[in-house]
């Protein structure tokens, strides 16, 4: 198939790029910017562009076969200043169908939209936090698209583990120097509660899946392992080589705020994903701690 992968410059968007292209498929990434030297995808054809403006035409769009949108921004990339309705609505809830629309038009007859799991496994928080609300939407904007000759889904994965070179790895820079030791300003606890974990390589799995096999208008609770905070820190401090145990504690943590803990400190968002949807995707399960050590090669080999 001749795919392109919205977001690809990212990091599920680059490991998703590389299993397709591991596959045999023919790929593309589109980013707003030139690919950097260090990337992973830095080889592959790109498509500039913006989909928030939104910057691509249906001529652009119309040689696919396929789009996976993995460019869905979040809280982490709102600024302080950004209006949050016009945010949300650009970036989520009119912004993603709009593109969806645009490759139904342009006769692309697969899409694949990677959303977030917070809607699906709690429809209540939408009710009250803007951002689930806009996933939501983006979620069901999209999936109102699809028929008989747009197969569109979703696929709304959980807390993703996995880094790349970039930005992905400058993030995680911090916990990592933290689970070395080499921070001893922030202690040796983790807070109370937890939430289900995925690796990126196992969505990239399941990206692959839904393109092939998806089923036009469905929505995807994909997933791996339930971890407590504690047992995801623990994994950090063991894949750096480290000898410490850590704690728990009913406190707020440096490295996972409160604001980063949508269903409140001391909850836990724990669930098992439909075991025939997981064959229909066909991606791997019990791959987290793998992927810690993964990350924590990327982000050492970042320094």
């Amino acid at each position: 198939m001749k795919i392109l992968v919205i977001g690809g410059t990212g990091m599920i968007g680059a490991h998703t790029a590389l299993h397709l292209r591991e596959h045999g498929d023919d790929v593309t990434v589109a980013g707003r910017g030139p690919l950097s030297d260090d990337s992973p995808v830095r080889e592959f054809p790109l498509l500039m562009g913006d989909y928030t403006v939104p910057s691509w035409t249906r001529e652009q769009l119309a040689p696919f076969d396929g789009i996976v949108f993995a460019a869905g921004q979040d809280v982490r990339h709102k600024k302080p200043e950004d209006d949050a309705q016009e945010f949300w609505q650009t970036t989520q809830s009119v912004g993603v169908p709009r593109i969806a629309e645009l490759a139904r038009g342009a006769g692309v007859s697969r899409f694949v939209q990677v959303g977030s799991y917070y809607h699906q496994l709690r429809p209540d928080l939408a009710e009250h936090n803007p951002y689930i609300a806009a996933r939501k939407a983006a979620d069901e904007g999209v999936r109102a698209l699809a028929d008989d000759s747009f197969i569109a889904c979703t696929l709304n994965p959980p807390s993703i583990i996995g880094a790349v070179p970039g930005s992905s790895a400058r993030r995680y820079r911090r916990m990592v120097s933290w689970a070395a030791g080499n921070e001893p300003g922030i202690p040796d606890f983790a807070p109370v509660g937890g939430t289900n974990y995925m690796s990126a390589a196992s969505l990239a799995q399941a990206i692959r899946g839904a393109l092939r096999h998806g089923e036009s208008g469905a929505a995807y609770l994909v997933g791996d392992e339930n971890l407590s905070y504690r047992q995801f820190f623990q994994m950090l401090v063991d894949a750096v080589g480290g000898d410490r145990v850590i704690a728990e504690r009913d406190e707020q943590h440096r490295l996972q705020p409160d604001a980063s803990i949508i269903q409140g400190r001391g909850n836990t968002l724990a669930y098992e994903p439909d075991p025939d949807e997981v064959r229909r995707l066909g991606y791997i399960r019990d791959d987290c701690a793998r992927a810690v050590r993964a990350l924590v090669d990327v982000v050492s080999a970042a320094h």
